[in-house]
């Protein structure tokens, strides 16, 4: 993107940043008294005894504040996804099915009491995969973002301003952290001051050494690291090398801020009027839990998301959120068990290192075989051998007591005095689609943006949006659906991994599922105007690099500024109206059946022979596609049992496949770095 890469460097503009702050103006928690019971609704009391504050509730429904915010997000997502829309049909014969969704629109104005309730709901989700996933995600977020140059002329401007639920997972949530947490700044401002001093993602020198040749501000950098992390001990409160991690990262994110943001809460963003005036999408950070020393996979994991208002999980294991400005409350069964509560536990650049967390004890073998009898492999062996070092702590545990959970997996979560996270990935399913697909989200559709490295050079191969597929056969599952989707094999062997695709483009197909899941837009990491396929444990980008990677994330979004199909963003277009055309059976737009043959998943299901690049589709890969694209959304039963006997083949070889991946050691090399170094720095201390 031409505009992305000849940005203009000013004065950086100060941050607006919100009023709240951790009490004890440092990284360690703080006690207060406890909120009363009239400062919280009735969905947040105590199910027992009314008269007692809970500061958890079950995962039935979204929380009141989630409901109500999302009420008011919907007044300027409406509006903005009526622009976006008239944009993508400018040159449709018949675009009167926008009537029909925004009504408001047949008086050319709005008002807030005129809104309709049809408008589709959007999320976006942001793979991990380091400052890879960071960089190249930004790129594909400002091509949504109407406030990037040249986006809305050849891009997907209004995008973002039309979607109510942004999530991130490790790299992707970096990025989901700096544009939530500062203010809601844009990528495109991030790059205009990019070369100016404090800038965000300033990563030339990396975590190693911040200061560069200045020797001395690298050690005064890892002395304050260090003595955050002291003093959140001091307070009481166990520490592992996710503290670390996360108070490291933090000095690219918030330059500007004190250390980083030492101070600066997760839930301070409540009071940020961006937020607060729903301005902006609706952030979520994803995680999974993990005791130390123990392996997870995509059915077994407990997915915890984290969101200005709540952290919890809505599987069956656990089944409840939590309040997260008193997660270091100590609690038994949702109460307080003294008078005092605690805040502050929840700093933001420790969530963000908890999402990006990826450090086993299983690897310490293989660490000292790298490092041999060096001070790094010395130090960073031994502390790992601490059966909490492979995971962020949050002790005491939040969800000590409680009862809301459902499968044999919940005593594990609830019994122990701490609650162990790690990387939103380490489960495999890479992109945090999940908490998205959730019935009580209602969304229509999902922009799944794959930044990961799953083959050999780097590239994405669709693992993430397979795994969360699977995910819904498993016990862990029993709450979501997700759109079916081919094998890994068949997802590389058909170039689904090299192009736009979307899944699940006739609900008419889904309907043996627990529910209509939302359609997935699936938009792959690709190599245009430069080599995005950069490894994850790279640390260090100079700006020529990293303006290189945000401008190639754009063209990966825009299938080249649609260079490579000028009919990309109408098609963008019919797959965000297509949930609510099916469910209230109006009339598609003609163009549309195009676009959905061009790119809807067809349902091919192939022989791979993975020792060679023969690929042979079955036979119903090569018949008529059970992807109704006629207006009145009319499919064949001939059609549907064909679709029906693929999928269930697909199925019975997901569940038969389904085994415990092996983590990418590149992600590791990444932290094993970082943590080395913090580790060496605290040994010269």
């Amino acid at each position: 993107m031409v505009q992305l890469k000849n940005a203009l460097v000013s004065t950086l503009v100060s941050t607006a940043l919100v009023n709240a702050w951790s009490p004890s103006n440092n990284y360690a928690p703080s006690v207060v008294d406890c909120p009363t019971v009239d400062d919280y609704d009735l969905q947040s009391l105590n199910d027992t005894n009314p008269e007692k504050l809970a500061l958890v509730r079950d995962a039935n429904e979204l929380s009141v504040n989630e409901t109500k915010w999302v009420r008011q997000r919907n007044q300027l997502t409406e509006k903005a996804m009526l622009e976006f829309l008239k944009r993508a049909t400018k040159n449709f014969t018949d675009d009167s099915i926008l009537d029909s969704l925004f009504p408001a629109n047949k008086n050319s104005s709005f008002s807030n009491n005129s809104l309709s309730s049809l408008s589709p709901k959007i999320g976006i989700a942001a793979s991990g995969g380091g400052y890879r996933a960071m960089l190249a995600g930004a790129g594909m977020i400002a091509a949504m973002d109407n406030r990037t140059e040249g986006a809305n002329e050849h891009g997907l401007g209004g995008l973002l301003q039309s979607s109510t639920y942004l999530a991130g997972l490790s790299g992707g949530n970096w990025l989901v952290g700096t544009l939530a947490w500062n203010n809601w700044t844009s990528v495109q401002d991030i790059i205009n001051n990019m070369t100016a001093p404090d800038s965000i993602w300033d990563i030339t020198n990396g975590f190693l050494s911040p200061g560069g040749n200045d020797t001395k501000a690298t050690t005064a950098r890892w002395s304050q690291i260090l003595g955050a992390g002291s003093e959140k001990q001091k307070a009481g409160f166990p520490i592992s090398i996710a503290d670390y991690w996360g108070r490291a990262l933090s000095y690219n994110f918030f330059p500007t801020l004190n250390q980083g943001g030492v101070a600066y809460s997760w839930s301070d963003l409540r009071n940020s009027e961006v937020f607060a005036k729903a301005e902006m999408p609706f952030p979520i950070s994803v995680t999974d839990f993990r005791h130390p020393y123990a392996g997870i996979n995509e059915l077994n994991s407990t997915i915890v998301e984290f969101n200005p208002f709540e952290m919890g999980s809505w599987d069956p294991s656990l089944n409840s959120f939590a309040d997260v400005k008193y997660i270091g409350t100590s609690m038994f069964n949702g109460t307080p068990v003294a008078d005092k509560c605690v805040v502050g536990f929840d700093n933001v650049g420790f969530i963000l290192g908890t999402s990006s967390m990826l450090f086993t004890p299983a690897d310490v073998p293989f660490l000292s075989a790298m490092l041999g009898d060096s001070t790094v492999g010395t130090i960073l062996s031994s502390a790992m051998k601490n059966d909490t070092n492979d995971v962020a702590i949050y002790a005491p545990n939040p969800f000590k007591g409680t009862n809301y959970g459902t499968n044999n997996y919940t005593n594990a979560l609830v019994n122990a005095d701490a609650f162990y996270l790690v990387d939103g990935g380490e489960d495999q399913i890479e992109i945090p689609l999940i908490s998205l697909v959730q019935k009580n989200r209602d969304l229509d559709v999902i922009f799944a943006l794959d930044n990961s490295a799953d083959t050999n050079l780097n590239w994405p191969n669709g693992n993430g949006v397979v795994q969360a597929y699977e995910r819904q056969f498993a016990p862990q599952g029993d709450n979501m659906a997700f759109p079916y989707v081919p094998s890994v094999a068949d997802f590389v062997a058909q170039g689904l991994n090299k192009r736009p695709t979307f899944f699940g483009c006739d609900s008419t197909n889904l309907t043996d599922l627990r529910y209509i899941p939302p359609l997935i837009v699936y938009i792959p990491n690709s190599d245009y105007s430069y080599e995005s396929n950069t490894s994850t444990w790279q640390l260090t980008y100079n700006t020529s690099e990293r303006l290189s990677m945000i401008s190639n994330g754009f063209e990966s979004m825009t299938r080249n500024n649609f260079t490579d199909d000028p009919e990309f963003l109408s098609c963008v277009g019919c797959a965000i109206i297509r949930r609510k055309q099916q469910a209230l059976n109006l009339s598609l737009p003609v163009e549309c059946n195009q676009c959905f043959t061009d790119y809807c998943w067809n349902g091919a299901i192939g022989k791979y022979n993975s020792t060679s690049s023969n690929y042979t589709s079955s036979s119903y890969a090569n018949s008529t596609s059970s992807i109704s694209l006629n207006a009145n959304t009319t499919t064949s039963s001939s059609s549907n049992t064909t679709n029906s006997t693929s999928i269930d083949n697909a199925k019975d070889n997901k569940k038969k496949n389904a085994a415990v991946k092996v983590i990418d050691n590149s992600i590791f090399h990444s932290y094993l770095a970082i943590l080395g170094s913090a580790l060496i720095a605290y040994s010269l201390f």
